[in-house]
């Protein structure tokens, strides 16, 4: 294809040429003015002049015309691979590929939108954007979106220079039922119902008879399911109790109705962390001393814990003679506190304390009968521990972890961690925290005890057990053989790690999940799961790791540090995994269970509305058949019943150019020389 114009590269400057121009135009206005016969011929002889300064030449290009390019974009997202939706955007593409193939010059590239990574959906108009980025525009004839429409970038805003069509997939039968969950809260207090609003919603052409009720199934951790029924189309208030702190997933499902699309959106995975109300701490000191203030301002500095502290300052044996109407103290509510409302506290503290007559020994065999259903008791021992007023020789004893042999040793020493220490929460990692090489400040008492039960995580002179932590049936039970813990507080020898110790050591015994012993955990990031296993003993099996679609996979495990082995896993596919390992098991949550491809699922052209009115675009359904095309010219209708249409743009790329002088400048001086001869001649006559 070749093109042909009329260039000019003028002798004078453009401005130059006006203000000739002006001047032969006045000269000749005055010749027609005073009547002159030849003024006309006058005129042409200064156009003829005008003509040979603008220097007018014919410029021919040689052109190679350029295809149009026609832009398929396939949808192979999930929602779009629901029923036969994929069968019909492959039926749609070959039928395009094959129309666009008939039409002369016509280039077709396909692009495909697939799965969007972190559960972004279906990023058509991003797709889209980016393939156009690589396309010029001046040779872009239409657009062909094969498509459900469920996109979830529909309002980036795009300047589309041709038409876009979306050929829609999908049927007019098609139907689904989806759960949402309108509010869950991020935690909740244990043992306290908390109240999840749940909605379940109809969507399409629900078929008669399916509306109505709806049964719902739900777990937590993976336990029994539970039944309820809800209404469709309300929203649905269900009271649920976590049972232990810590991360809870809440599995919702409901039963696939006959018909629907997927059962994909009848689930939901609701992550809940269980957190503890008001501990509840009863702390008895036996006499006033200098490890009192550890624990009070331990215990008092985190929020969460009501502290009842009670220091026996008048034994009953002690007499002074000043009567008790006169002293400002208040009586030790031993019946209420250890007989009427002992079950309310999590965790009692006996420090430095001995019998002395405050005390019967059925509040004692109390005392142990609320360690054995649950509850939580720390011993703190001194000397008193040792003698004969010792609590271990009431009814008491029989929950302690071990006896006290009488002796108490007076001489400095270092505390240090056992091999076991190493791997249990309460004492791994404590080491580390030394303030110098030589280790943690000494200690200077310790009382001798004979181990019978539980787990020596501290020692202290030639071995000697320091600390104790055992299990007693349901409830847990905690001995510190020396009442000294206080010279790390003061920084004596550069102190140690006392807060931190003794944090730890509370929290373990009102069973915080993360200082349990045995624990199986996973956490999820994207598709990547770090499973964690922590335990006591040397090593541990492989993870079975249970897939939402049934499916098992054996993980082995390596140590990280002493009694905490670890592996990385990335997960096929997002949904609910189950962990399973050592008679441990645990479920942990990756993704949504109702990834965002599934939220809505019922075919429509209605979110790429915004893209395709401003193209003059049109929405073909491909359950009524396949639309033929047609070229139509530039801002007419692109669409009708039936048909789809492209602009045609005519493109071309310029390889040659050559200019030829439209006359020489001899013709063009010849010319007006002749004019102006021939008016002179008639205005001589």
């Amino acid at each position: 294809m070749n093109g042909t114009e009329i260039a000019f590269a003028p002798l004078l400057p453009w401005p130059v040429l006006g203000a000739v121009a002006a001047v032969a135009f006045v000269m000749v206005a005055i010749a027609l003015w005073r009547g002159l016969r030849g003024w006309w011929l006058r005129g042409l002889a200064a156009l003829a002049l005008l003509a040979a300064l603008a220097n007018p030449a014919l410029q021919t290009e040689l052109r190679d015309t350029l295809s149009d390019i026609a832009l398929v974009v396939v949808d192979d997202t999930a929602s779009n691979r629901l029923g036969d939706r994929a069968a019909q955007a492959g039926s749609a593409r070959a039928h395009l590929e094959a129309e666009l193939a008939a039409l002369p010059g016509v280039e077709t590239r396909v692009v495909t939108v697939e799965d969007a990574a972190r559960d972004q959906g279906s990023l058509i108009a991003g797709t889209l954007a980016e393939a156009l980025a690589e396309i010029p525009r001046d040779r872009l004839a239409g657009m062909f979106l094969l498509s459900d429409g469920l996109a979830h970038d529909a309002d980036i805003p795009l300047d589309l220079p041709a038409p876009l069509h979306l050929l829609q997939t999908g049927t007019p039968e098609d139907w689904d039922r989806r759960l949402i969950v309108s509010n869950a809260p991020a935690f909740a207090i244990v043992g306290e119902p908390v109240t999840l609003t749940l909605r379940v919603e109809d969507e399409g052409a629900v078929p008669p008879g399916a509306g109505g009720m709806a049964p719902l199934f739900y777990s937590i951790d993976g336990g029994p399911r539970q039944r309820a029924v809800v209404p469709i189309g309300q929203d649905m208030e269900i009271d649920v109790t976590l049972d232990r702190g810590g991360m809870n997933v809440l599995q919702f499902e409901l039963e696939q109705a006959p018909g629907e699309l997927t059962d994909r959106n009848n689930a939901a995975i609701v992550q809940m962390n269980g957190v503890r109300d008001r501990l509840r701490v009863l702390l008895v000191s036996g006499e006033p001393n200098a490890g009192q203030r550890t624990w009070r301002n331990l215990l008092k500095s985190d929020p969460a814990v009501d502290l009842v502290h009670f220091t026996i300052l008048r034994p009953p044996d002690r007499h002074d003679g000043v009567p008790v109407n006169e002293l400002s103290l208040i009586a030790f509510p031993t019946r209420e506190l250890f007989i009427e409302k002992i079950d309310e506290f999590d965790l009692i503290i006996f420090d430095r304390y001995k019998r002395r007559g405050i005390l019967p020994a059925a509040y004692f065999a109390n005392i142990a009968r609320y360690v054995q259903d649950g509850g939580a008791l720390l011993v703190v021992g001194g000397p008193e521990l040792a003698g004969a007023d010792s609590i271990w020789r009431s009814p008491l004893g029989e929950v302690f972890p071990a006896s006290p042999t009488a002796r108490v040793l007076d001489e400095g020493y270092r505390p240090t961690v056992t091999d076991l220490g190493q791997r249990h929460p309460v004492t791994s990692g404590l080491e580390a925290l030394a303030p110098s090489a030589e280790g943690w400040g000494r200690w200077f008492r310790q009382i001798e005890m004979i181990p019978q039960e539980g787990q020596i995580v501290m020692e202290g002179i030639d071995g000697r057990p320091l600390l104790m932590l055992d299990r007693v049936e349901q409830g847990r039970m905690a001995l510190i053989a020396s009442d000294q813990t206080w010279l790390w507080d003061r920084g004596f020898e550069g102190g140690g790690p006392q807060l931190e110790l003794l944090r730890r050591l509370a929290h373990w015994m009102m069973g915080e999940p993360e200082l349990e012993e045995e624990t199986l955990t996973a956490s999820a990031e994207g598709q990547r799961l770090t499973i964690t296993r922590r335990t006591l003993s040397d090593g541990v099996g492989e993870v079975i790791v249970t897939a939402p679609d049934g499916t098992e996979t054996a993980l082995a495990l390596t140590e990280q540090s002493p009694g905490e082995y670890r592996a990385d896993w990335d997960a096929p596919e997002i949904g609910l995994y189950r962990l399973a390992e050592g008679g441990l098991d645990s479920v942990v949550a990756v993704g949504p269970q109702a990834p965002r491809e599934y939220e809505s699922t019922i075919a429509s052209g209605g979110r790429l509305a915004a893209l395709i009115e401003p193209t003059r675009g049109g929405v073909a359904l491909l359950s009524d058949g396949l639309p033929e095309l047609r070229e139509v010219r530039e801002g007419r209708a692109a669409a009708g019943r039936g048909w789809l249409g492209i602009t045609p743009r005519n493109a071309y790329v310029t390889t040659d150019i050559t200019t030829a002088a439209l006359l020489p400048g001899w013709a063009w001086l010849l010319l007006a020389a002749g004019l102006a001869l021939g008016a002179w001649l008639r205005e001589g006559r």
